[in-house]
């Protein structure tokens, strides 16, 4: 009989539909960007994408969380791109992000070759 894995708890966790499995977010899609993160990237276990997700799926709780806050601080009750900039500014774990929501960024016009080019700059 088979054993449960390390990460057998995460696929408990129920999904949107059963045509989507227990996972929120698509894992071919996320296994495709896991492999093209880089050229040494070649092979990715089946669990690997479930970590992934599950950690993809926390990140924007967290987002969300932080942010949601911010609206409720301009007694709004509707998220804005704004919010997200300020949770993201306001908080020391995203700073990664604030180049992607500072003020020349937030431009929707402006692609993502753009934003590497203004943060190699």
């Amino acid at each position: 009989m088979r054993q449960p894995r390390r990460y057998s708890g995460l696929t408990m966790c129920g999904g949107i539909s059963g045509r989507t499995g227990p996972h929120s977010l698509p894992l071919a899609r996320i296994k495709k960007i896991m492999k093209n993160s880089g050229e040494d990237v070649k092979m990715i276990s089946g669990e690997a994408p479930i970590v992934f997700s599950k950690a993809c799926e926390m990140f924007i709780e967290e987002l969300t969380r932080r942010s949601w806050m911010t609206t409720l601080e301009g007694k709004r009750r509707t998220v804005h791109k704004d919010d997200v900039a300020s949770a993201v500014v306001a908080t020391d774990i995203f700073d990664f992000l604030v180049s992607l929501v500072s003020g020349s960024c937030c431009s929707e016009d402006i692609t993502p070759v753009e934003i590497e080019t203004l943060e190699k700059s």
